[in-house]
């Protein structure tokens, strides 16, 4: 199954290449339970890289359909084994009901005004994946005030 892309205008630097993972592929990573570097997805082809871009992870079969064929591009396009989440990942997006601690943390750290709870509540899932995502350490997070902004947040 297809689905949408949904390309934020945050991303838009990169979005006609594919050059950069964006947020909707590094949302399905973390369902299917896949490490993907940059550099495995730079081996990818265009057309590989469409491909994880809109194809659907919305239920268990397609996510077991979705991480077969990402095992597949790594081995054959990186010539490397796959690696597998260890750990579950963070799923705070998935709730709407309050604004998790880590992204008011860095709104505070960056002198950004607050987010509020309806306004969490209203964001799709996919916003607030990239914002949690956004706020983590080690991510650079200089895309956070643009996704905020473009969120009219």
């Amino acid at each position: 199954m297809i689905a949408n892309l949904q390309i934020f205008g945050f991303e838009r630097d990169f979005a006609e290449t594919l050059r950069c993972i964006p947020m909707s592929v590094r949302m399905k990573l973390d369902e299917c339970g896949i490490k993907l570097s940059l550099r495995q997805w730079s081996r990818f082809n265009y057309e590989d890289r469409y491909e994880l871009c809109y194809r659907s992870t919305d239920s268990d079969t397609h996510r077991q359909i979705y991480r077969g064929l990402l095992e597949d591009l790594i081995r054959a396009r990186a010539n490397e084994e796959p690696v597998f989440l260890t750990q579950t990942q963070p799923t705070e997006w998935k709730e709407s009901h309050s604004v998790p601690t880590c992204l008011q943390k860095q709104l505070v750290e960056k002198d950004l005004s607050p987010v509020p709870p309806q306004k969490w509540a209203a964001l799709t899932p996919l916003q607030r994946f990239s914002l949690i995502k956004l706020c983590r350490s080690g991510h650079e997070n200089h895309n956070l005030p643009a996704a905020l902004k473009e969120f009219n947040l």
